[in-house]
């Protein structure tokens, strides 16, 4: 009789120890999700099932949600909460993530930074985007995302860095953007943006890369800040006058309007500021340039204008300088072929203008470093010296259109 009672007392005892198990293992669970916020959790969860690997990308390898989040491949946490979320393998060449992203990323809500590295995201940026009220970062570039870039991006008014290049968005670019107050650097480039350029209200914007869209229209004269250092609006078709503007941007230090079809004159004053790189080819300026002071930029394309006048011995300091394709008259300075043969002039391209001669020995050795182009103006060049195939066969330009140039 009492061996019969004790083998239901055993049964008791052995079922307690694997309820206090189990218990134990809920904890140790409970403890691990507890160091991430439980919606940042959830929220980490919905952007992984929306996103893969592309092959022989590993990136997801350590998103294993039995163990802490914030030690997850580009996830990066404060307390509890995800502040930093950088999706993809950064080294170059990598293969990238495949898929969407997905509307869950709004509710990170201390997120500051997100970026996402060449891949080959697509769709839509989602709206939800507007709720990272404490983002200051975000670069969506070199992927496949398309449709119009969200308007709601304009109520995040901490941002300071925008990055959407080399996407395919397409329509407008928001007016809500242009409003933002702490925006230092706007990337747009190489998508398919058309309209006009918004104004740019923040006095902290350095650098606007608008490059390779559709954009159209004209830029008023106090559409960018004097803050600018880095401007890029080439490959669109932009108009109107741009000296106003650029009389105010003082501190640029890079400038490339280059394939537009800008026009009216090119104010003397840019020529003395900070800038390395200034390109001007392939619009429609007009007149006479005459810089005040010698030009130390380094290189200079004001090829394929309808610029006039004669050249500026001011000129002669620019290591690569373009003035091809325009309607210039009169005699190449002397100082340009000081320089030239001093090899401090690596190109200077003159060709196709209306010049009438340059004092050069017909015996002068051009350094083989440096590049000089004269022909199809009114003159015979006096040296032989290579040009681009562009320049065509023909070394002057006709009698007639001389003298027509003359009268």
């Amino acid at each position: 009789m009492l061996s019969t009672m004790a083998k239901p007392k055993k049964r008791i005892i052995n079922l307690s120890y694997i309820f206090f198990t189990l218990f134990l293992l809920q904890c140790k669970l409970l403890d691990v999700f507890a160091i991430l916020d439980p919606v940042d959790f959830l929220a980490l969860q919905a952007i992984r099932k929306s996103l893969e690997d592309m092959p022989g990308s590993n990136f997801f390898a350590s998103w294993d949600f039995t163990s802490d989040p914030c030690n997850f491949a580009g996830v990066y946490c404060e307390g509890d909460k995800v502040i930093s979320l950088n999706l993809g393998d950064p080294r170059a060449g990598s293969p990238g993530l495949t898929g969407r992203l997905d509307p869950a990323i709004g509710k990170l809500s201390s997120l500051a930074e997100l970026s996402i590295v060449p891949g080959r995201i697509i769709g839509q940026l989602p709206q939800s985007l507007s709720q990272l009220k404490n983002l200051r970062f975000l670069a969506i570039s070199r992927n496949f995302a398309s449709g119009g870039i969200p308007e709601t991006l304009g109520q995040l008014r901490g941002l300071k860095t925008l990055d959407l290049s080399y996407n395919q968005f397409t329509g407008d670019i928001p007016r809500t953007i242009g409003t933002l107050p702490e925006l230092s650097n706007v990337i747009l480039c190489h998508n398919k943006l058309s309209g006009s350029v918004p104004p740019f209200l923040s006095q902290t914007l350095t650098r606007l890369d608008l490059k390779h869209n559709d954009l159209s229209g004209s830029l008023s004269p106090d559409a960018l800040p004097p803050s600018m250092q880095y401007l890029s609006l080439s490959w669109n078709r932009l108009t109107g006058p741009v000296d106003r503007l650029l009389n105010r941007l003082d501190q640029l230090n890079y400038l490339d309007l280059s394939m537009n079809q800008f026009n009216g004159n090119i104010p003397s004053r840019i020529f003395s500021y900070p800038i390395t790189n200034l390109q001007l080819q392939r619009n429609s300026f007009t007149g006479p340039v005459q810089p005040g002071d010698q030009v130390t930029i380094t290189i200079v394309d004001l090829s394929y204008n309808r610029l006039s006048g004669q050249i500026s011995p001011m000129f002669s300091s620019v290591q690569n300088l373009y003035l091809n394709n325009n309607r210039f008259t009169g005699q190449v300075p002397g100082s340009f072929v000081d320089r030239l043969l001093a090899a401090s002039i690596q190109t200077l391209y003159l060709q196709h203008n209306y010049l009438t001669g340059i004092e050069i020995n017909p015996a002068a050795m051009i350094p083989l470093s440096s590049s000089l182009c004269l022909q199809y103006n009114c003159m015979v060049p006096p040296v032989q010296t290579p040009c681009p195939l562009k320049a065509g066969k023909q070394k002057t330009r006709p009698a007639a259109q001389c003298n027509e140039w003359k009268g």
